[in-house]
């Protein structure tokens, strides 16, 4: 019964190995390369193109996290046109219709969302 359990000790003991190495490898490969972290360059702003000029706390207008929510729920339904396209063959004219429907309540979502103003950023 115990030997039952022995390949998950075994592989228990190499992820903690294996991650124990990762870890103090990244370490001390990052303090060997201080050397190059006080380059002007490295420090500028990167992401926006502007230093800060305020608290990194500050409180988002509603309409970023609609916006990006909107982006991620069309985003994932468009990725459902791609299993669709492989297996249209084989689910013939039901498939069709109902990959037609679907699309067909996402273009009404989507305008509704248009008229709402949702996608607005003023």
């Amino acid at each position: 019964m115990l030997a039952n359990y022995l390949p998950i000790l075994i592989f228990l003991i190499v992820a903690t190995g294996l991650a124990t190495v990762l870890l103090l490898a990244g370490t001390f490969l990052g303090r060997l390369s201080s050397r190059y972290r006080g380059d002007a360059a490295k420090l500028s702003a990167y992401e926006c193109g502007f230093d800060a000029f305020e608290d990194s706390r500050m409180k988002f207008d509603v309409r970023y996290y609609l916006v990006a929510i909107l982006f991620i729920v069309f985003d994932l339904e468009i990725a459902f046109l791609f299993p669709w396209a492989v297996a249209l063959r084989r689910i013939g004219l039901f498939g069709m219709v109902s990959m037609a429907i679907f699309l067909a309540i996402l273009v009404v979502g989507f305008i509704y969302e248009w008229k709402k103003g949702a996608l607005e950023w003023d």
